[in-house]
C-alpha cells in the first residue's frame, strides 16, 4: 500500500513539474495567479497594478428632504442581503435619496466596475468623437493602427467594436483557465494578447458580446487622443463630473495598458455621476461632455441579429432592458455591479456587490428587483 501511494505521490508530481514547465515555455505564467486566486473578487486591486483617475473639485450630491429616511422593500432589503451587496444608492431628480453599506464599505470605498468599464469606454469614444480626435464610428482600426491596417484587424470599423459586432476570434469564457478572458484578467501582455485576434466571422451582422472589442476600440483611443486611458477618463469624466474619489484602473504591467473591459475601481455615489451624465443626453451643468445623439444612439439597440432574432438589448456598450414597461439603459458587471438608469422617473440607481443572480438561460434576476426598490423608494 506505501509504494502504491508513494507511486501516486512521485506521478503526481512529476505531472506537476511538466505542467510548470509546459506554462512557463508557453508563456502562459498567468495561469498561476488564476489559480491562486480562484475566481475575480471586488477587491483584486491589491493584486494588481493600479493606474490613478484623478479627480479635480469635489461635487458632493445634494442629499433630498428624505434622504435615508425611507423603508427598503421586504423583496430588495432581502436580495441585497442575499447577494452579499457592499452598495446601494439612489438619486432621483439629481439628489441623493438613498445609500446603504455592508460588510465595512462606505461612500469613499473603492469596488470593481468589471464589465461597466466597458460604458466607460463607450462614452470616451463619444468625448472623443465630439472633440474630432475621431471623424466618425465608420473609420476602421487601420486608420489608428498602422500595425493593424494589412489583417482582418485593421479593416474593422468602430461601429464593429463599440456595437460588439467585430466577429473576433475572442471567446468569452469567465470559467476557463486558459479562455482569452481569463488571460486578459491575470495576464501581463495585453498587447501580445490583441495581437493574436483574428476575425473569423463577418462584422457588423452579428451582436455577439467580446471583451476583446472593447480592448481593441480602448487601443484605438490611446493612438487618437495622445493619451492612456486613465489620463482621458480623468480629464474628461471624473473631474468635469466633480467626482468625490479618485478611483483606479487596473493596467496589465508597469507602464503598461489599461484592461479597457474591466477593472475600475471606484464609489458608488461617484460610479452613479456616470449615469446623470447620460441621464441628461451627455450634458453636466450646462457643459456638453458628449454629444446628445450620440447619447441616444448608445442606448438605443444596434441594428444587429442576436441569435437569428433582431438585438434588443445592446447599443454602444450600454445595455437596455424594461422593467414593469418602464424603459431602462444600464452598464452592468458580472458580479452583479449595475448602474441603473431610469428616464421617465428621472431615477439613477446603483448596486455593487459579491454576488449576482441570474437564472441558467441568462436572465438577470436580481437587476428587476434593484429597479423595483429604487422606483418605490422614490415615492415614499
Amino acid at each position: 500500500m506505501k509504494k502504491v501511494l508513494g507511486f501516486l505521490l512521485k506521478l503526481i508530481a512529476a505531472l506537476l513539474l511538466i505542467a510548470c514547465v509546459y506554462l512557463f515555455a508557453t508563456g502562459k505564467t498567468w495561469v498561476f495567479k488564476a489559480l491562486a486566486y480562484n475566481f475575480v473578487d471586488i477587491d483584486d486591486n491589491d493584486i494588481f497594478i493600479q493606474r490613478k483617475i484623478e479627480n479635480g473639485t469635489s461635487q458632493p450630491w445634494p442629499l433630498a428632504s428624505n434622504y435615508n429616511k425611507q423603508k427598503l422593500d421586504t423583496n430588495l432589503a432581502n436580495e441585497l442581503i442575499r447577494e452579499k451587496s457592499v452598495a446601494y444608492l439612489v438619486i432621483h431628480r439629481d439628489s441623493l435619496v438613498y445609500e446603504a453599506y455592508w460588510d465595512g464599505y462606505s461612500d469613499s470605498s473603492l469596488s470593481n466596475s468589471f464589465s461597466m468599464s466597458k460604458s466607460v469606454i463607450g462614452m470616451l469614444t463619444g468625448v472623443a468623437l465630439k472633440e474630432g480626435k475621431i471623424k466618425s464610428l465608420d473609420q476602421t482600426v487601420g486608420e489608428f493602427i498602422p500595425d493593424y491596417a494589412s489583417n482582418s484587424k485593421g479593416k474593422l470599423t468602430l461601429r464593429n467594436l463599440i456595437t460588439m459586432s467585430a466577429a473576433l476570434s475572442w471567446d468569452e469564457a469567465y470559467a476557463s483557465l486558459f479562455s482569452v478572458t481569463t488571460e486578459a484578467y491575470y495576464g501581463k501582455d495585453l498587447k501580445g494578447l490583441m495581437d493574436r485576434l483574428e476575425v473569423v466571422g463577418t462584422p457588423g451582422v452579428n451582436y455577439y458580446y467580446q471583451g476583446g472589442a472593447t480592448q481593441l476600440l480602448a487601443m484605438v483611443l490611446m493612438r487618437a487622443t495622445g493619451k492612456n486611458l486613465s489620463e482621458y477618463a480623468s480629464e474628461k469624466l471624473w473631474k468635469p463630473l466633480g467626482a468625490e474619489h479618485t478611483a483606479e484602473w487596473t493596467i496589465d504591467k508597469e507602464e503598461g495598458m489599461e484592461k479597457a473591459s474591466c477593472c475600475i475601481y471606484s464609489n458608488a455615489r461617484d460610479f452613479a455621476k456616470l449615469g446623470a451624465l447620460y441621464l441628461h443626453l451627455g450634458n453636466w451643468n450646462g457643459q456638453q461632455l458628449v454629444d446628445s445623439t450620440f447619447v441616444m444612439e448608445s442606448v438605443t439597440p444596434a441594428p444587429l441579429l442576436d441569435n437569428g432574432k433582431p438585438n434588443v438589448e445592446y447599443g454602444y456598450q450600454w445595455w437596455i432592458s424594461e422593467v414593469d414597461g418602464e424603459k431602462i439603459f444600464y452598464c452592468r458587471g458580472i458580479l452583479g455591479q449595475y448602474i441603473v438608469v431610469i428616464p421617465s422617473k428621472d431615477i439613477i440607481m446603483v448596486r455593487l456587490g459579491h454576488l449576482r443572480n441570474k437564472a441558467e438561460d441568462g436572465t438577470l434576476l436580481d437587476l428587476p428587483i434593484y429597479v423595483r426598490g429604487a422606483m418605490k423608494l422614490v415615492t415614499q
